[in-house]
């Protein structure tokens, strides 16, 4: 019914930039916020950073000033520039979209996740 596709992955080396895209299409009414996740191996998923329909932004303290995340509502689609890279950014990145399904009920989905790999 939805789907959420991902690009922009990939391996850059430490002090780097990369930027993540995820557009959200299928069956759906609207979107109350887009974001992004990530999870390091042997770790819990965590929020990097999300954007709301409104604009409003929210980021984990560990990519702030680093990371900048932007949404275009008309193409349903969200941005992630990643600059200044770190190893510890070295993670799957998942898309996360909070939305109104196509039977009006509030649902959460997520992305197939791509992998970012941050060299020393």
């Amino acid at each position: 019914q939805v789907q959420l596709v991902e690009s922009g992955g990939g391996l850059v080396q430490a002090g780097g930039s990369l930027r993540l895209s995820c557009a959200a299409s299928g069956r759906f009414f609207s979107i109350y916020a887009l974001g992004w996740y990530r999870q390091a191996p042997g770790k819990q998923r965590e929020l990097v950073a999300a954007i709301t329909s409104g604009g409003n932004t929210n980021y984990a303290d560990s990519v702030k000033g680093r990371f900048t995340i932007s949404g275009d509502n008309a193409k349903n689609t969200v941005y992630l520039q990643m600059n200044s890279l770190k190893p510890e950014d070295t993670a799957v990145y998942y898309c996360n979209a909070d939305l109104m399904d196509s039977d009006y009920l509030r649902a959460v989905y997520w992305g197939q996740g791509t992998q970012v790999t941050v060299s020393s």
